[in-house]
């Protein structure tokens, strides 16, 4: 410092006016301390605590955001209250709570998360009305969905809401902050539903005009399969989406769009149709290659033998599978020669391999009919020699029917026993009284209808019509121990000897001690009427009872203890033995001589 410098301090110092500063005179232009605080703070906010205010982001650290709300001091807010903005950025406008104009430190207490709450609702339900995009801070996951911090309220994501196409792992969006909009308020219990999906949708509706507006049938886009179901796959155009229906995906049969395509998969398909809105679009993946009929072997024929693949059944017949896209139907009735109705469960099951015949085959309707009962030989062709006229054979019984029984010599060769042609001796009101469905049966062809495919049999053939001994057996007057087999209106039906019936008129049957007559009763019946063509014997035993001591009575007597001695070694149920009647018929010729 120079001479000149030190004399010019030395100078000021003396000239200064200590009274006046120590009583803080003349400092501010000749304004006292408290007017000048006074004007400092009319430049200031007015601020009270508890007010909610509009403040501006001035600085932002890791742990803290600082805001200006035109106070003397700026309040510090923790940067957790702005979770839900992770963008946010300085100069940004914000409320704010006054928790404390001016603690302990002379420190602004705000506070950005009371501030939210406070007016909140109001803003969840102005959201609302005027179809506000709005942040929200998604919190945790829930059942169905998400919890989404809004305006500090939790609000409810549902999981379809989050986005246009499924969502598989709701974890990815916790702890993220996103758009959305309020959907739906319950005013009554203050729940409040948001979409993010919404503020997409009239997005991709614009996109999906766009894309809409320039399809084509027949065109080919490429796709990404966005969603599978049993009916068909979904497929994301690029903001529009079209459907392939399971029976576009391929040629073959599809049991599940499963076994063609997998989630994500990008793949190209063409445009089959769409709507008039053009809001549905039928989309194919089968028509991008050639159709299997066309690849056809142009050689097969009809007559031919193929090889293929059960597919389907069903009780009418099974589709046969000879190529990819290529099916056959055989007919349950093409399955067996065997006219019996039948289910084609019974031959074969889905996943059989079968060979077969082609019977039918239209290249143009895309169809062919086979059948399997053609690899082997029509048993009808030569059905003259292998079962001639009167010749004997085993059967199955099948069914019946009023007037017979429906029976099965081998599978497609059937016939039918007349019930008139069941037993020579035995009235038999219905077949189910002579046999068993499923029971083995001995029969002899009688006749042979080729063109109906039906033969004629029978059963009693198999013996000699015992009528022929019967005649001179059951001559009138011959007198014959009979069993009340039955009481009817009229008369009594009996069995005599052999198995045979007779009939006895109410007047002609009368017992000796006046009670009625019963089932089982037995008596000494005289034959009174024989009629071989009828095969009727009636009988009397008032007859007997006038002629038994006459010398006529007395021959036929001893002929009937003949008859006895028989029985024996004659079986009734079966007509008896036709050599021992003959021997019967002899004795008695024999006799008369």
């Amino acid at each position: 410092m120079s001479a000149n410098e030190n004399v010019n301090a030395s100078a000021a110092l003396d000239s200064f006016d200590w009274d006046a500063f120590e009583n803080d005179l003349d400092l501010y232009g000749g304004a006292s301390k408290e007017d000048i605080a006074s004007r400092y703070d009319q430049t200031l906010s007015n601020i009270q605590s508890g007010e909610v205010l509009e403040g501006t982001v001035i600085g932002i650290t890791k742990r803290e955001v600082v805001v200006n709300i035109g106070y003397k001091s700026e309040g510090v807010i923790s940067i957790n209250e702005f979770r839900y903005n992770p963008d946010l950025a300085i100069g940004e406008k914000v409320e704010v709570y006054v928790e404390n104009a001016e603690d302990k430190k002379g420190q602004l207490v705000l506070s950005h998360k009371k501030a939210r709450q406070l007016r909140s609702w109001d803003r969840v339900n102005e959201a609302l009305e005027k179809d506000e995009i709005i942040k929200g801070y998604i919190k945790c996951r829930t059942k169905g969905g998400m919890i989404v911090d809004v305006f500090g309220i939790e609000a409810f994501l549902p999981g379809s809401q989050i986005d246009v196409k499924p969502i598989r792992d709701y974890d990815i969006y916790v702890n993220k902050t996103m758009e959305f909009k309020v959907v739906k308020i319950n005013q009554e219990f203050r729940n409040v539903v948001v979409s993010h999906k919404a503020l997409i949708e009239a997005e991709l509706e614009q996109q999906k005009k766009d894309i809409i507006s320039k399809l084509e049938k027949g065109q080919v886009l490429e796709g990404t399969v966005k969603n599978i179901t049993s009916y068909g796959v979904f497929i994301d155009l690029g903001g529009v989406d079209g459907l392939i229906h399971i029976t576009d995906l391929s040629w073959g049969r599809v049991n599940h769009p499963e076994e063609i395509v997998h989630l994500d998969e990008k793949l190209n398909v063409v445009i089959l149709d769409f709507d008039d809105s053009k809001k549905r679009i039928a989309l194919g993946l089968k028509q991008l290659t050639p159709h299997p009929w066309d690849a056809l072997d142009p050689n097969l024929k009809v007559g031919d033998t193929v090889k293929g693949k059960v597919v389907v059944m069903a009780d009418y017949g099974a589709f046969i599978e000879i190529a990819p896209g290529v099916e056959g139907l055989i007919h349950v009735s093409e399955m067996s020669w065997s006219q019996h109705l039948r289910s084609a469960q019974e031959f074969m099951k889905v996943g059989d391999e079968v060979e077969a015949v082609v019977l039918t085959l239209d290249r143009e309707e895309r169809k062919m009919s086979l059948g399997i009962k053609q690899l082997t030989k029509d048993p009808w062709e030569d059905i003259e020699t292998k079962y001639a006229v009167g010749t004997r054979h085993m059967a199955k019984v099948r069914n019946f029917s009023n007037f017979g029984v429906f029976v099965e010599i081998e599978e497609g060769v059937d016939g039918l026993i007349h019930i008139s042609d069941l037993s020579w001796t035995k009235k038999i009101k219905h077949p189910a009284e002579f046999t068993s469905k499923g029971a083995e049966i001995e029969v002899v062809v009688l006749e042979i209808d080729k063109e109906n495919r039906r033969l004629s049999l029978g059963h009693k053939q198999l013996e000699d019509n015992p009528w022929d001994v019967f005649e001179t057996l059951f001559t009138v007057g011959s007198v014959h121990q009979g069993t009340i087999a039955e009481i009817g209106d009229k008369g009594y039906v009996v069995t005599l000897e052999h198995g045979v019936e007779g009939f006895v008129p109410t007047r002609q049957l009368i017992k000796e001690d006046g009670t009625p007559v019963a089932v089982g009763d037995v008596f000494e019946l005289t034959v009174t009427e024989f009629v071989k063509g009828t095969k009727r014997i009636t009988l009397s035993n008032v007859a007997s009872a006038k002629g038994g001591d006459d010398e006529e009575g007395k021959k036929e007597q001893s002929t009937q203890k003949a008859v006895k001695k028989l029985n024996s070694s004659i079986e009734k149920t079966t007509l008896g033995d036709i050599s021992g009647l003959a021997e019967l018929k002899a004795q008695m010729e024999g006799k008369t001589e």
